[in-house]
């Protein structure tokens, strides 16, 4: 067994036996790492094997804690076989990152500050016109056919979402548009439509997690692009992976990427389009934050300069409008037919009555003043997170520059793990994206993400200060630790 199974299997071992009872608290991280003489990431892992089987669960504030009636006892000593959880928690010495992320979010969900969730501020959105919506909607429902909801969608939101690009300065033929549940599936959908399994995947890094986790599921290879935290992927180390490694297709985030913030210029846009068509190579554009930008100026998309059909753009209104509702579409170029027999095949279709109840909030009740607001409230945040990480923050941290959306990028001094400070933050209710999860390998060990969509409050600047002494302390404890090697 790996070093994390064997001190599940003891841990659990000992909550078996009685040494550790229902309801009590186990030894934290910390303390368990420095007993084991184990790294904190091989603890961390344990403890999130633990909890997903239903052994132990985490508590906001207090730690981790024996669960009454465990689900499912950890493997013994002995036993050789897989573990076997709702996912196993690592391959190898890897980070489950499927895991990791769904620990993160429950912990959000029991009272930890959010400052590691991925989604926004729920309090930001227009439940009561939707609802309202799809209230007035539902008592209509008998006169919807079985068929409403087929691909490519409701033609009403279709409609609605071409005119949307069209005033944001990018016709489209609303014939290409296909409603999605979520970008992720629309994301989903595209992987699979230009690459068959085995083929290279072309991604950024970092990147968005999401996108690994498609990329593995689907059995394809990935290769991580050198991309600047202002600028962008690298073009010519892009260019260089299609040659030398064959790469079938790319997936990029140009507008306000998810985690580093930046948004691409209008001249690497339009270079990056211009040398995958030289190529024949498509690219996939995730483009969710689009309408959070904090200029004056609407960015443009990859597929703004689109003239062979190979830009496959994504996007959803889960970032700006209402995230239950679960609701994305996709310009899939010359991929269209694959992508809309894919959806039939995969879902068969996306539920009519919120795609009706968007339909018409875009028509009736001024999403742009919305977007105004929101922007608005997320550029102030911006500025005051990024000003209190550098304020309370050790020495030789650095922060990104966002131009728009809600993730702030942080860069820690050398010797701080990201998965340190996670256990720790944990522990006091405070929730963070470690760097790890947005990469294969461990070049963002040092790296966080945190999300300032929610109210500036006593609250919030209390969990970024305790962060920073967090990681002071970790900055202080690193110069012993290497004077002991």
């Amino acid at each position: 067994m790996k070093l994390y199974e064997t001190l599940a299997a003891d841990i659990a071992r000992q909550i078996a036996q009685g040494v550790i009872r229902e309801g009590e608290k186990i030894p934290s991280v910390r303390q368990t790492s420095q007993h084991h003489n184990l790294s904190v990431s091989t603890v961390i892992r344990a403890f999130l094997l633990l909890e997903s089987q239903g052994v132990i669960e985490s508590r906001p504030q207090s730690g981790y804690f024996v669960r009454r009636k465990p689900a499912v006892q950890a493997s013994t000593a002995g036993d050789t076989a897989a573990p076997t959880g709702p996912a196993d928690m690592a391959r190898g010495e890897t980070l489950d990152t499927s895991e990791f992320v769904l620990t993160t979010l429950r912990s959000i969900n029991q009272g930890s500050v959010p400052l590691g969730s991925p989604y926004p501020d729920p309090a930001s959105f227009p439940w009561a016109r939707l609802n309202q919506h799809a209230n007035s909607l539902a008592r209509r429902a008998g006169q919807m056919g079985m068929t409403a909801d087929l691909p490519p969608g409701n033609p009403e939101l279709i409609r609605q979402i071409a005119r949307r690009h069209l005033e944001n300065g990018l016709p489209v033929d609303a014939g290409e548009i296909i409603i999605t549940t979520g970008a992720t599936e629309a994301l989903n959908l595209c992987l699979q439509a230009v690459a068959p399994p085995g083929s290279v995947i072309a991604v950024e890094s970092p990147t968005y997690y999401a996108l690994l986790q498609a990329i593995e599921r689907m059995r394809m290879q990935v290769v991580e692009i050198p991309t600047d935290p202002v600028a962008g992927i690298d073009l010519a180390a892009l260019e260089r992976a299609i040659d030398e490694r064959g790469v079938a297709a790319c997936m990029v985030m140009p507008n306000f990427q998810n985690p580093q913030g930046y948004q691409m210029s209008d001249e690497r846009k339009r270079a990056m389009v211009e040398m995958l068509t030289r190529h024949d190579v498509p690219v996939i554009e995730n483009d969710v934050y689009h309408e959070l930008y904090y200029g004056d100026v609407h960015p443009t998309s990859l597929k703004n300069y689109d003239t062979r059909g190979l830009v496959l753009h994504c996007n959803s209104f889960s970032k700006t409008l209402s995230p239950a509702s679960r609701i994305g579409w996709t310009l899939p170029g010359r991929y269209r037919a694959p992508v809309e027999k894919l959806k039939f095949l995969n879902t068969l279709n996306t539920p009519a009555l919120p795609q009706l109840a968007i339909a018409e909030y875009l028509k009736n009740d001024g999403y742009d003043y919305h977007l105004r607001k929101l922007r608005k409230a997320y550029a102030q945040n911006a500025s005051i997170m990024a000003a209190a990480v550098r304020r309370f923050f050790p020495r030789g941290t650095f922060v990104s520059t966002p131009m728009g959306g809600y993730l702030l990028w942080v860069n820690l001094p050398d010797g701080i793990q990201a998965l340190e400070l996670y256990a720790r933050a944990q522990e006091r209710g405070i929730s963070i994206g470690a760097g790890n999860i947005f990469a294969t390998g461990d070049a963002f060990q040092h790296c966080i993400r945190l999300n300032y969509s929610y109210p500036w409050t006593a609250e919030v600047e209390a969990a970024v200060r305790t962060l920073g002494l967090l990681a002071t302390d970790l900055a202080n404890c690193a110069p012993r630790k290497r004077a002991n090697l």
